[in-house]
């Protein structure tokens, strides 16, 4: 079984939102991020619910309870090797939001602009 790199989508000017999401959060919320991080490096595309979940457009969501609630962390596959971790949110709805989900296809549409290999 062959894993898969995650990485952090860096903005323009340098910053890598979901990490300084994470960051913010408790430090069991980030021992949790981490756990499923490492599910998702080893497992890929075959992370099943309730770790992960297709949401459309390319875009999944990485799913976890932390101390803040709902935690959500938005990502996308580039090739068959990389995972781009591109926001992540605290959830207080049913529904995904909106402004993340476009969030993430115009963070993926970036960095597909600037990896065209």
């Amino acid at each position: 079984m062959n894993s898969v790199a995650c990485v952090y989508f860096k903005s323009e000017s340098g910053r890598c939102p979901v990490k300084e999401f994470i960051e913010a959060l408790d430090r069991y919320s980030q021992r949790k991020f981490f756990f499923v991080v490492d599910l998702l490096s080893e497992f890929g595309r075959r992370l099943p619910e309730p770790h992960a979940k297709f949401i459309g457009n390319d875009i999944f969501e990485l799913r976890f309870r932390g101390v803040e609630g709902s935690i959500r962390i938005m990502y996308f596959f580039f090739h068959h090797d990389e995972v781009v971790l591109t926001n992540g949110f605290i959830k207080k709805t049913d529904k995904t939001p909106a402004n993340q989900k476009k969030l993430a296809i115009d963070r993926r549409k970036a960095y597909l602009a600037l990896r065209k290999d």
